[in-house]
């Protein structure tokens, strides 16, 4: 019984490192997107975090499994209890972190466009800050975004334009909103329509001007908010599936290492009963 539950705890061990895999790459490609096309750079680090904790753990309770040491048992448990906690805070941050916000669809136009006043909290607020921000459309400009919008590096017409899907900072950063009523000239230039009065700020940072386009723009911002929320939520509902199958896993090597403490004892008990009461049978 005591090396059936070790086995136990054993496979259960084997099966939660093989669920650090897809946490840890979740992290890493979170970490690729930042330096591509989302631009954040500090919310991935966390998941990274818990997805080496969660495999270096598993590997520490299968290895006290396999050689029956009690104390790596409790370890690993202790942490793993940790580490669950801190798996379900992650992922309910990232949810309500990215839970307002979508885009907004728009006349004769396959593409949404983004208004920063549909998000709200405390992403939106860390986004805004100028200082910070200024980091984000750097990494924009270092990553080429808007560059890239021309296929082939040929310009196309209007009517292809509109047709077109375009990513939320694309939308957002590359191109004046669709209220503005600019012309459109090629993908990221677009000339304003004399006598025109538009009450949106972002008609005004519009520049056509390659290194400034529609950067200073609040659009620009829902952009990368809504590239963040679009990724963030992959990655979140892939962790609340591989948490829920932790939980289980948790619960059942809890049972089990209790299981296996109890027998210990037993199989104990019975040793030291078993050496009182050979003496006896020498007794005259």
């Amino acid at each position: 019984m005591l090396r059936a539950s070790n086995s136990l705890i054993g496979m259960i061990n084997f099966l939660t490192f093989l669920i650090s895999v897809p946490i840890l790459g979740g992290g890493i490609w979170l970490s690729t997107k930042a330096n591509s096309t989302d631009c954040l750079r500090f919310l991935q680090w966390p998941i990274i975090i818990i997805g080496i904790a969660v495999m270096v753990v598993s590997l520490a309770g299968f290895a006290g499994s396999c050689y029956r040491i009690t104390w790596l048992l409790r370890l690993y448990l202790t942490a793993m209890f940790f580490i669950v906690v801190a798996l379900i805070g992650f992922t309910i941050f990232a949810f309500s972190v990215t839970a307002k916000g979508s885009g907004n669809p728009v006349l004769n136009r396959r593409y949404l466009e983004y208004r920063l006043q549909d998000y709200s909290g405390w992403l939106k607020d860390r986004v805004s800050e100028p200082s910070y921000w200024d980091k984000i459309v750097s990494c924009i400009q270092q990553a080429g975004v808007c560059g890239k919008m021309a296929p082939g590096g040929i310009p196309e017409t209007a009517d292809r334009f509109y047709a077109r899907s375009l990513t939320p900072i694309q939308s957002g950063c590359c191109k004046p909103p669709a209220a503005c009523g600019f012309v459109y000239v090629t993908e990221t230039t677009w000339e304003p329509v004399a006598g025109l009065a538009v009450a949106d700020t972002d008609c005004v940072n519009w520049s056509n001007d390659q290194a400034r386009l529609c950067y200073s723009c609040d659009s620009c911002k829902a952009g990368v908010l809504a590239n963040l929320k679009k990724d963030w939520r992959r990655v979140s509902l892939i962790n609340m599936i591989l948490l829920i199958v932790m939980v289980v896993l948790y619960v059942i090597a809890c049972a089990a290492f209790r299981n296996s403490k109890r027998t210990d004892n037993r199989e104990s008990y019975g040793r030291n009963r078993m050496e009182k009461a050979e003496p006896s049978r020498f007794n005259f």
